[in-house]
């Protein structure tokens, strides 16, 4: 699915721009926690499809028995396990450029940037674009359009 492979491209534009910003993430699987953490993780549609679509391909990344990912229990992300990412592979966009101690200029001057990434994706394959927590979307939201 092309769209799916350009979310890759996004995804591997951020990175090196993060790595760029001089930040490591420690993988303490804290921010995880969004309640005890006081934040929100908010996806994009296109985000999404590229999740679903790799989550079922991934061995590693804990699945429901009928294959579809996990829901949001306790405000808790579902692929936290034993403190790490289970889906670090397939994260999203608010994941990846999420860090405990860093720039908070930097670092929503990024999130603008990718936003508008993937709003010209949609565009660009008339795709519904969407920007929603992450709860709703794993709970909720689906994709069968």
């Amino acid at each position: 699915m092309k769209i799916c492979k350009q979310v890759s491209q996004i995804y591997d534009w951020l990175d090196s721009q993060i790595k760029s910003m001089n930040v490591e993430c420690q993988t303490c699987g804290k921010c995880c926690n969004f309640d005890a953490f006081g934040h929100k993780l908010f996806i994009t549609t296109p985000e999404l499809l590229y999740f679903k679509k790799n989550i079922v391909i991934s061995s590693e990344v804990p699945i429901n028995r009928d294959g579809a990912e996990k829901s949001i229990q306790k405000n808790i992300c579902p692929y936290l396990k034993d403190g790490k990412c289970a889906a670090r592979n397939f994260r999203f966009a608010g994941c990846r450029i999420f860090f405990c101690k860093a720039d908070s200029e930097k670092i929503n001057k990024l999130s603008e940037q990718a936003i508008e990434k993937f709003k010209t994706l949609c565009d660009e394959y008339n795709f519904p674009y969407r920007y929603v927590n992450l709860a709703t979307a794993l709970n909720k939201f689906d994709l069968s359009f």
